[in-house]
């Protein structure tokens, strides 16, 4: 199958059309399972990231629950960094600088839960005990 004409945006997805040639779809011993009586021609419209979608869902198929434990497990703790940040996109642009942006998140998302589960007293603490110790050598775990 040939492109035919430019890619076309639905639904905020760029879309291209592909069509037979009709000497291809004559021949073809299956012509009657993916024609009309009446057509000559085989028309496909794809989504230019439609291979991805299909090799994830390809990856996916021996492990269906695999999406339910990423929701439960992941996307909480992403919809919180993303609702505490007010934000719907990235500030930032280039993949680097979005990984930065990012990480200085997740560092908060972390800090934030250390705090809820230690206490502030506890955090304090520790940071006590730690330069107390400033002159020793410290191995990290």
């Amino acid at each position: 199958m040939t492109v035919r004409g430019k890619p076309q945006q639905k639904n905020d997805k760029r879309i291209t059309r592909y069509q037979s040639k009709a000497t291809d779809c004559s021949q073809c011993p299956l012509r009657e399972q993916c024609l009309a009586e009446k057509a000559t021609t085989r028309q496909i419209s794809r989504w230019e990231h439609e291979a991805v979608a299909e090799r994830h869902q390809q990856r996916m198929q021996p492990y269906p629950n695999r999406m339910k434990q990423r929701g439960a497990m992941v996307e909480h703790p992403f919809g919180v960094l993303k609702h505490r940040a007010g934000m719907h996109q990235f500030l930032m642009r280039g993949l680097e600088k979005c990984r930065g942006e990012f990480s200085l998140m997740v560092v908060t998302y972390n800090f934030t839960r250390v705090l809820n589960i230690l206490g502030v007293d506890a955090l304090r603490d520790y940071c006590v005990r730690r330069s107390e110790n400033s002159g020793k050598t410290v191995k990290y775990a």
